[in-house]
């Protein structure tokens, strides 16, 4: 049976950001199908919507939107139920259901969650945070950090990190080295939650091989080794259980399921660090 194509519009009155997370979440789930995407962002005009429209006839398909203001929303809206294609309002069960507990109706403001309000600073400062002490570049300010991450070369530590830091947190990551002893710094500070990343042996082997000769350095060597890979690794998570650390296997999960896993931790840290003060 041969596979399915579909034309795939994304259209919203923002950066999309939303509504493309939709997408690739659902989408991952059909494997082998071809979708063409279409993406329409920053839809706030009378004009801009009919431009979306006379694409979406010239290509007709399946739309999910994110459009909060009432009149862009209707011609929209309109021109779907005319062209008799499937549109998906992503927001409006998480919306109806909300506005319903809070007996309050949304304000209906395009971009909203993107104002330059205290989260956005705080994101920023979380970034350039990380920049800053990554790959265990400084220790200057690591009593500021939420999240200390440690790990063996090539285990994802800086996009996870980086990841985190889109989220508000300040991460910064300490690389595990054979024979050389963490920092005192990072043994004793005691608020952020520490946490470490290990990977496979052989995978961890094939990726350092791979590091290697996009570097033009011999894949040999004894950095990729996989009987020193898999020694290193191990000595690594002795360490780690001897510290306390939780342990988090990246072998098999992407950069996103690693981070959503240091947030639980980071979130049951935060709540035994609260009882403990309310305790004393």
């Amino acid at each position: 049976m041969p596979n399915k194509s579909i034309h795939l519009h994304l259209v919203s009155d923002s950066s999309g950001e939303t509504v493309s997370a939709i997408a690739r979440a659902c989408l991952v789930q059909f494997a082998g199908c071809s979708v063409t995407t279409h993406q329409w962002w920053l839809v706030r005009t009378p004009g801009q919507a009919g431009r979306v429209l006379s694409a979406i006839q010239s290509h007709r398909g399946v739309v999910i939107y994110t459009v909060i203001d009432p009149e862009i929303r209707g011609i929209l809206e309109t021109g779907f139920r005319e062209l008799e294609v499937d549109h998906i309002p992503v927001l409006d069960p998480v919306l109806n259901t909300l506005s319903a507990r809070l007996e309050a109706q949304a304000d209906g403001r395009p971009g909203r969650q993107h104002s330059m309000d205290a989260e956005y600073f705080r994101r920023i400062d979380a970034m350039n945070f990380t920049i800053e002490h990554d790959d265990g570049q400084s220790l200057a300010r690591i009593d500021e950090a939420d999240v200390i991450v440690f790990g063996v070369s090539r285990t994802s530590k800086t996009p996870t990190c980086m990841y985190l830091a889109n989220r508000g947190l300040k991460a910064m990551n300490i690389p595990v080295v054979s024979g050389i002893p963490l920092p005192e710094e990072a043994l004793r500070v005691q608020g952020p939650l520490k946490v470490a990343l290990t990977r496979e042996p052989r995978s961890l082997s094939d990726i350092r091989r791979n590091r290697l000769r996009m570097m033009n350095e011999d894949p040999a060597s004894s950095y990729a080794n996989e009987e020193l890979v898999r020694d290193e690794v191990l000595e690594a998570r002795r360490m780690f259980t001897r510290m306390g650390y939780p342990v988090i296997d990246v072998s098999r999960r992407s950069i996103e399921e690693a981070a959503a896993t240091i947030l639980q931790y980071y979130t049951d840290h935060q709540r035994q660090r609260q009882q403990q003060e309310h305790a004393q």
